[in-house]
């Protein structure tokens, strides 16, 4: 017999701790290779890790609640045979698998990766740093102009002494209401870096009879990052009535025969994702990611896409390199994603990495919304209700009134990099791109 440690493994970009939701098996208990043995959460999505051994459970390390690192072992099995793996150190350093996790792309590495010291807030100190934050643990400290010394003296409880966002959120509340400045500076200076804490709540009166319900986790973390986002990007949303006729007539011609010949539903959303591509490749700026004072363009186009869960919270699945797939790539991977996230099928890889997002609202019949950014991209598409109107169509012969399918788009996005024009542009390139749609488009 042999002992083997079954390590957390890596779950994609940005994901390196996961929290213990519930055992599916207990210590003693015999399982198979492959057998979900527990469940797991993260900031993006819950999910099983498959133990790859058979064997008996001989001791959970981590119990419910508690917080495993990448790497770290959660659970002790005996195997049979040669299967040990108890030579490995516990927890594995970032160093160690650092090969398996998805990486970003070259040129986000090389921004992120760059000292505090280079940056241009006047929080961070001349001196050289060796500092590693995370995307979000960065922005906060952007945002709360905390220096480097601040930094150097909060204690990380991540892998490796890593700050987190708990850490960096716990530092904060208890930093104190006003940020001293050197007597050197000039009054406009300091005032510029005075910190004042939000004004407090106003108390809420509970009433007989209201009913007091906690927030569950997905709740907390869709609240945080909206809040967030707020308090990141300046909003700003421009909107654009869309006759989408072609559109609706095309998928009426096509919907039945593609659920014949491939088993599933053909939606209006592949149709929509194909026109923000193109008009992404019209416009790539519309495509970019902001840190501190750099613009960081990416390269892919992937496409998230806000999904309604059953119990009332939203998640938002990403499509993947988008302008590389055909229609009818789209409609499969679309219905795939839809299933797997109401389901609770999801993967924390399969929530990561969009670039832009598309929030269908006129699903609840509504005719346009003023949606969120999804940080840290710089824009969001809500699309609404399709209806029937009368509408004034210019012909060879003069202009008629006739029913036309018309649709609001609303297009939010971030004024610190995206100006109105640009904004307003991208979203008439989409207009058009909709309202051109040819008829005799295969799929």
């Amino acid at each position: 017999m042999a002992e083997y440690k079954l390590l957390l493994p890596s779950m994609g970009e940005g994901v390196m701790e996961a929290t213990i939701i519930t055992w599916l098996f207990n210590e003693g208990d015999v399982i198979k290779e492959d057998d979900s043995i527990v469940e797991i959460a993260t900031d993006k999505v819950d999910s099983d890790v498959p133990t790859p051994v058979s064997g008996k459970i001989v001791k959970i390390l981590k119990q419910k609640d508690e917080v495993a690192k990448i790497g770290e072992a959660i659970a002790i099995l005996e195997t049979e045979g040669g299967s040990s793996n108890s030579e490995t150190p516990e927890p594995r350093s970032y160093e160690e698998v650092k090969d398996q996790i998805v990486q970003p792309e070259p040129e986000v590495v090389k921004t992120l990766e760059q000292p505090l010291s280079n940056h241009s807030d006047n929080s961070f100190s001349n001196q050289s740093s060796d500092l590693y934050l995370s995307p979000l643990v960065k922005s906060i400290v952007q945002q709360e102009n905390i220096s480097e010394t601040e930094l150097k003296s909060i204690k990380g409880s991540g892998l490796e002494g890593r700050i987190t966002k708990e850490d960096i959120l716990g530092f904060v509340k208890n930093r104190g209401v006003i940020q001293s400045a050197p007597a050197q500076q000039s009054v406009a200076q300091q005032v510029s870096e005075v910190k004042l804490q939000p004004a407090p709540a106003q108390p809420i009166i509970v009433n007989d009879g209201d009913e007091i319900i906690q927030m569950d986790r997905v709740r907390k973390i869709i609240a945080d990052a909206m809040v967030n986002s707020k308090h990141t990007s300046p909003h700003v949303t421009s909107f654009i009535e869309t006759d989408v006729t072609n559109v609706v007539t095309w998928r009426n011609n096509n919907k039945n025969s593609y659920q014949k010949r491939e088993g599933e539903k053909l939606t209006f959303m592949p149709i929509f994702i194909r026109a923000v591509v193109k008009a992404i490749q019209d416009f790539p700026m519309i495509n970019v990611s902001v840190d501190g004072d750099k613009i960081i363009k990416k390269k892919n186009i992937n496409i998230g896409m806000a999904t309604a869960l059953p119990d009332g919270n939203l998640i938002v699945p990403v499509i993947k390199n988008a302008d590389q797939l055909s229609l009818s790539g789209l409609a499969k991977a679309i219905n795939d994603l839809a299933y797997r996230a109401r389901n609770k099928k999801l993967m924390p890889a399969d929530t990561q990495g969009a670039t832009y997002t598309i929030s269908n609202v006129g699903t609840f019949g509504n005719l346009m919304g003023t949606p969120i950014i999804p940080q840290p991209q710089v824009a969001i598409l809500a699309v609404g209700a399709i209806v029937k109107k009368p509408a004034v169509i210019e012909t060879e012969f003069g202009d008629v009134i006739a029913i036309r399918q018309k649709m609001f788009m609303s297009h939010s996005y971030d004024h610190r990099v995206v100006d109105g024009s640009l904004g307003g542009m991208f979203l008439k390139h989409v207009n058009d791109y909709l309202e051109n749609w040819d008829l005799n488009t295969e799929i």
